[in-house]
């Protein structure tokens, strides 16, 4: 048996062709008016260095799908149903397409993901909060 190989470039836009796919300011608006659930991916490292969405739910890659199906014993208490929109958010947009179409399999069929990612997030000046600062200083939130 032969198995035919496609490349990742052809098996991202594959997957994302199954997305709605979200703007920043989409994203925002969809958190405010409809009670999307922002889900953050990214790895510690770069919540640390870049900050943190205010709001969104911080989801290791690696639990994903535990933490967001709503029948497992491991979700998230903010995984209620597969009705609610999820827009999943990783550094760049890449890694959040896959993801976001992994929860299509739990069915969670509103799932998507924001273009761009966190970075493009920040560049369009959505708020953003910086972790707190060692040495008993306060957290403080930014724009970037």
């Amino acid at each position: 048996m032969t198995t035919r190989s496609q490349g990742i470039d052809a098996l991202l836009e594959q997957e994302r062709a199954q997305l709605d796919r979200l703007t920043p300011a989409q994203a925002a608006q969809a958190a405010t008016e409809q009670d999307a659930l922002l889900v953050d991916i990214r790895y510690a490292a770069l919540r640390e260095r870049d900050g943190l969405i205010p709001g969104a739910l911080v989801v290791e890659r690696n639990e994903l799908e535990w933490r967001m199906d709503p029948l497992s014993a491991h979700r998230a208490p903010e995984t209620t149903d597969h009705d609610r929109l999820v827009v999943v958010i990783c550094n760049e947009g890449y890694a959040s397409s896959l993801a976001a179409r992994s929860l299509h399999g739990l069915g969670l069929h509103r799932a998507t993901d924001l273009v761009g990612g966190f970075q493009a997030w920040a560049a369009a000046g959505l708020p953003v909060a910086g972790l707190p600062v060692t040495g008993g200083g306060e957290s403080g939130g930014r724009q970037a």
